[in-house]
């Protein structure tokens, strides 16, 4: 059975560089009706943390990424003390003070990995490996060796970062008489000029872009392309089916570049298709947080704002710009809008237009628009002369979307008493 594992560190936050390989060893199991191990690697117990371990398992359920099995590190030091002891009864390790060491063996090893074909090292640079530290906790290679071995690991799906490791591990396997097992080297995660991923290009924690109103889908959406591809220039795919088009061997082995801006317009893509009564779920949360008037809507008509701003929004955040008039009772205009649509002195226009639709008995779309198009008629003027400035009136904004949808959303009360206010 094939059998991956993926392998985080509690020393911080589940970021986006662990969270691609998490998703291309998942996808693999998945593909190939295999498991997926999640290993904490805990270890390091001066660095590792608890809150680490939750935001980790966290993350990785919000991803949609369920393992079969959880193991952590911390918990298996006697079996990891009880073969190094092996090694030193065999004579094919030593102890130095309290550390034990594995004697290397000069040898060329070649390993042929799934993404990068044949990779060939020579051990001569190679020294010889603490396995033990002093302080009685293993060392990495170590750790990793036995426990991929004891957990039937078939095949390390890893960043290319870890290609200097292998030599190292492959030595440890050979020692202990264990199973290679395949290797598949993921490119780096390059920032657009060509240098590491940085906090300032992108290489933060998955629950900050959660924070930010990233959808999981659109973040798995996302990651799966860097360095792969679904084919047919397709771009927007579901987990579902990634996983039956995915194959490891068609992982590009040349750096993948991050675009933030080709992120935000996947989640767009995803929020545009998504079912208007889910993404409303979405937000609500948001809203009780920022807006706390939010209490005083009913459902149907914070669905029907949704709906109407939803081909606008990149994050789910920037629902909450968007719509920031609709749930203040005083708006605040900038002096930058008001000097480019509000200078001219339209006080005449907005006290007709005020009395006009405050007697509509509804005020729906279709009913406001007739009413603005009759009082344009009325006084000569054409209708692009004041839906700017109703526009900016009403919201502070001079984009969004069509103005008689807006103002229905918006109500009568707080139409009419915007217009009304404008021009005091």
């Amino acid at each position: 059975m094939i059998k991956v594992r993926f392998a985080p560190s509690p020393t911080g936050n589940l970021h986006i560089g662990g969270a691609r390989t998490a998703l291309f060893n998942w996808m693999y199991a998945r593909s190939q009706s295999g498991r997926f191990v999640l290993r904490i690697e805990d270890t390091d117990l001066q660095r590792s943390r608890p809150e680490f371990v939750a935001e980790i398992l966290e993350s990785l359920r919000w991803l949609g990424l369920s393992w079969d099995e959880l193991y952590y590190q911390s918990k298996r030091f006697d079996l990891y003390r009880r073969h190094a002891e092996d090694l030193l009864s065999q004579g094919k390790a030593y102890k130095e003070g309290e550390a034990i060491i594995l004697k290397s063996a000069l040898q060329e090893i070649k390993i042929d990995d799934l993404i990068r074909a044949e990779i060939v090292f020579d051990t001569a640079t190679i020294k010889d490996q603490v396995l033990i530290k002093s302080d009685g906790s293993p060392t990495y290679s170590f750790a990793c060796v036995i426990d991929d071995a004891d957990m039937a690991i078939t095949h390390v799906i890893r960043g290319e970062d870890h290609i200097s490791n292998t030599p190292k591990q492959i030595m440890i396997y050979q020692a202990l008489g264990f199973k290679i097992p395949q290797f598949a080297h993921l490119p780096l995660i390059m920032d657009e000029e060509g240098g590491r991923l940085s906090k300032r290009s992108g290489a933060v924690a998955v629950s900050d872009y959660r924070k930010e109103g990233f959808l999981p889908e659109a973040i798995v959406n996302y990651l799966m392309l860097l360095g792969w591809s679904p084919g047919g220039n397709q771009e927007k795919i579901d987990l579902a089916a990634a996983v039956k088009k995915f194959s490891i061997k068609k992982i590009n082995k040349a750096a993948a570049v991050f675009s933030m801006d080709k992120l935000k317009w996947l989640n767009g893509q995803h929020i545009k298709e998504m079912e208007t009564g889910r993404l409303t779920e979405l937000i609500i949360p948001l809203l009780e947080k920022e807006r706390c008037g939010i209490k005083d809507f009913d459902g149907q008509r914070l669905k029907s704002i949704v709906h109407l701003f939803k081909a606008r929004m990149s994050t789910l955040v920037d629902f909450l710009e968007w719509t920031d008039f609709i749930f203040v009772d005083r708006l605040t205009i900038n002096q930058e809008m008001k000097a480019q649509h509000l200078a001219q002195d339209r006080s005449k226009e907005f006290r007709l237009l005020s009395e006009k639709i405050g007697q509509l008995n509804s005020f729906d779309a279709a009913t406001i628009e007739k009413a603005f198009r009759d009082l344009v008629d009325q006084l000569g003027i054409k209708a692009s002369d004041l839906v700017h400035p109703v526009r900016v009136a009403l919201t502070g904004r001079a984009i969004g979307p069509g103005l008689f949808d807006t103002m229905a959303i918006l109500g009568k009360e707080k139409t009419v008493q915007r217009l009304k206010e404008t021009f005091l």
